[in-house]
């Protein structure tokens, strides 16, 4: 049996899993939920639901050109059982792997270092055009280490009437009177 790929989220759809809708013309869409099939039958796009494969791929978010991914596009046409075959098409199935991950997160990495550079960017707008004292960045400027603050609190102290024995303490604790 065959992996399909759900036609609204493109998600793998396991033998025996998921639903089948089949239409008048004689095309068959899979999906692998009923959220999947109830936005097909609301005629959503896919390209404009964000949980989506095809949302990622249309906002950059997933790689879209790599020769690595052309590997898992399907082929119809059968081919007979050679040993030698299968073995090298195992170790260049493990390679590709490989290689895909290495791309995705080189990817990852790329995307990431343009996410920091644009945030950096707005806090800078943000700063100056608000002009406030705030770095979001840096840490806020403190005392130099040398330098000792002592800062005096003064706490109001409660009546005596409103220390009744027992009451808001635990465990038979006591408050000395001076």
């Amino acid at each position: 049996m065959r992996i399909e790929k759900c036609y609204f989220c493109s998600k793998s759809v396991y033998p025996g899993h998921g639903t089948a809708f089949v239409r008048n013309d004689a095309k068959v869409f899979r999906f692998c939920t009923s959220k999947c099939h109830k936005n097909f039958k609301m005629k959503r796009n896919p390209r404009k639901v964000r949980w989506t494969k095809a949302f990622r791929r249309a906002a950059g978010k997933e790689m879209v050109i790599d020769s690595t991914i052309d590997f898992e596009k399907r082929r119809n046409v059968p081919v007979r059982y050679d040993r030698d075959l299968m073995r090298s098409t195992l170790q260049a199935m493990k390679r590709i792997a490989e290689v895909k991950k290495r791309r995705e997160n080189a990817f990852w990495k790329n995307r990431m270092a343009t996410s920091r550079e644009k945030l950096k960017t707005h806090q800078r707008k943000l700063t100056t055009k608000r002009q406030s004292p705030v770095r979001l960045l840096e840490p806020m400027p403190g005392p130099a280490p040398s330098e000792k603050v002592k800062i005096k609190i003064k706490a109001t102290e409660k009546p005596k009437s409103a220390l009744v024995a027992g009451e808001g303490r635990s465990m038979g604790m006591e408050i000395d009177h001076d």
